[in-house]
């Protein structure tokens, strides 16, 4: 059976899954579409928590990062994974028994303003639409990959699916769903991981696999590619090149920024206990441990494959002809996300770290881990798995992320603010409504990202640690912090984190309209999430201090969400 056919069977069959799932489990009313009715397992909702937060940046782009950034490129695992504790510590357990639908709801309450919300609400429209870019990101790439049609192409046709889905399934829906996206991208993940770590080490496990011995050489693995890659005049894999301090501040974004993602909180209100949101970020984190620590390994053989493919005797003198290059080198770049280029007119491909030399003039970081199979020369099975589970990893967290740009636009301003006396059949219409407008938004715009699905969904986690992170944490911790506080620093933190992200990155990721080169202090914009965060927690505490105290009756709304149910006071033995 052709690849190709393979393909769309098996990811035919994926998505026949995923839409008869949504139409078993569709909602009917408002809880069940915000919060699937409060009455999902512990278990069950810490598979789905893994597969809304494993996104196609988690699936797609982070062992490409991995691959081609090597050692620094780790800040990545470590800012995710640091984050996903954090949110599981300090505050899943206090927003559930809090028990409202969404964050906003929350902020408002918490901080007695309609205002509040409403900022609230902005601050996680920028957050949730900028990570959806990097959703739409690998869903493009992905189905570009298996249809062979261009980017774009596929980008509109997966925008079409998970349209159908989200719109139509609500949280409970995306609930059962994500279930099955996660049982489908974790084998699909592991199983390629398994057969490459076993061809290049004789090592089944890849965690062990990256750390022992290439049989070809009889070297270390990532001594093998240190070499290699420093011969073709490229960083040292293992090397630490970036700022440290750069380093530092992009790590504590992208864990601050996971702890305030929108989408991954409000699946903690979907259990019915908050006893059940602690077991529920126990059991993610267990499922998503199982991707995490099998990426480096998946981004390390890669690229190592990838150089074995161009240079095939280990001679970087004796590159790969032109005319013999596999079918995946030609099907990747009917994309246009690989470009080969014989500038010397050799019939050979060169691939150096010399622009002037270098004929593999686009490489895009996010093709990595489909090609990988390929590459690999594993089976046709296996390479149709990989791209049903990158389709799985895009969708799932692109519903989440719709779910609650939907949720805050009809929930917390429409029935919150603006029509508090709005039906519940007609709340679900502008649900939906606004789910399908945030689908067409993201999808322009993921026309042209501002970088690789990986680097986008940074800028959102930036965009959510200077914005949302800093008012929940202190809407729980703090019975100081008033409403005009966090409305200050909620608007310092965000517009301060878009305006240094914008002035690298362009006006609204617009082409063309970036006015700077040089970052501050070495600053990325991806990094300066945490700069963000520091100014809204100032802002919000020096406005908090130089206004009225905050109302006692929020005081005890604060004291009740610490502290456990009937809990004494501690006495003596």
């Amino acid at each position: 059976m052709e690849q190709y056919t393979l393909n769309i069977i098996v990811v035919g069959l994926s998505f026949a899954l995923y839409i008869g799932i949504a139409i078993w489990a569709r909602a009917g009313s408002t809880s069940e579409f915000y919060a699937a009715g409060r009455g999902v397992h512990p278990v069950v909702n810490g598979m789905a928590t893994a597969a809304d937060w494993m996104s196609a940046a988690s699936f797609i782009s982070m062992a490409g990062l991995l691959a081609f950034g090597g050692y620094q490129t780790s800040l990545f695992l470590m800012g995710w994974t640091g984050g996903y504790v954090l949110l599981a510590l300090l505050l899943a357990p206090y927003l559930r028994k809090f028990g409202k639908y969404t964050v906003p709801e929350f902020v408002g309450d918490r901080f007695y303003s309609k205002a509040a919300r409403i900022v609230a609400v902005v601050c996680l429209l920028a957050a949730s639409i900028t990570y959806v870019i990097g959703q739409m990101k690998g869903v493009g790439v992905a189905f570009s990959g298996f249809l062979n049609i261009s980017y774009s192409t596929g980008l509109w046709i997966g925008a079409g699916i998970v349209a159908v889905y989200a719109v139509l399934g609500g949280m409970k829906g995306i609930t059962y769903t994500q279930v099955a996206q996660y049982c489908v991208l974790i084998f699909a993940y592991t199983i390629p991981a398994i057969f490459i770590s076993l061809q290049l080490t004789g090592n089944f496990l890849p965690q062990i696999g990256l750390f022992g011995t290439h049989l070809e050489s009889g070297q270390p693995l990532l001594a093998k590619l240190d070499e290699v890659v420093t011969q073709l005049g490229f960083t040292q894999y293992t090397a630490h090149t970036t700022s440290t301090l750069n380093m530092v501040l992009y790590t504590a974004s992208l864990m601050i920024g996971t702890a305030g993602l929108p989408h991954v909180i409000v699946r903690f209100f979907t259990v019915p206990r908050v006893a059940d949101a602690r077991w529920s970020a126990g059991w993610a984190l267990v499922f998503i441990a199982i991707l995490y620590t099998t990426a480096p390994a998946v981004g390390a053989m890669a690229r190592l494959n990838f150089i074995t493919t161009v240079y095939p005797g280990g001679d970087i003198t004796q590159p790969l002809e032109m005319e013999a290059r596999p079918n995946w080198m030609k099907n990747w770049e009917a994309t246009g996300l690989l470009t080969i280029e014989d500038k010397n007119g050799d019939g050979k491909i060169d691939f150096t770290a010399d622009e002037a030399t270098n004929e593999v003039t686009k490489l895009d970081r996010d093709i990595m881990v489909l090609a990988n199979p390929e590459i690999a020369g594993l089976p046709g099975w296996v390479i149709a798995l990989v791209v049903a589970g990158g389709l799985a990893a895009a969708l799932s967290t692109a519903a989440g992320l719709l779910m609650a740009i939907s949720s805050a636009v009809s929930h917390d301003l429409i029935k919150g603010v603006f029509n508090p006396n709005i039906s519940e059949k007609s709340e679900l219409m502008a649900a939906r409504i606004s789910m399908l407008v945030a689908i067409v938004i993201a999808t322009l715009l993921g026309l042209n990202p501002p970088g690789f699905a990986a680097q986008v969904v940074a800028l959102a986690f930036g965009i959510a640690a200077a914005s949302l992170f800093p008012v929940i944490l202190l809407g729980i911790f703090s019975k100081r912090i008033n409403k005009q506080g966090a409305i200050a620093g909620m608007l310092a933190g965000l517009l301060s984190t878009l305006l240094y992200i914008f002035a690298y990155k362009g006006w609204f990721f617009i082409p063309g309209t970036a006015f700077a080169t040089t970052p501050i202090l070495g600053i990325a914009p991806e990094a300066f999430g945490a700069v963000g965060a520091i100014i809204n927690f100032i802002v919000a505490f020096v406005v908090s201090n130089a206004t009225e105290e905050t109302p006692e009756e929020i005081q005890e709304l604060v004291e009740s969400i610490r502290v456990p149910k009937g809990a004494g006071a501690a006495t003596g033995h």
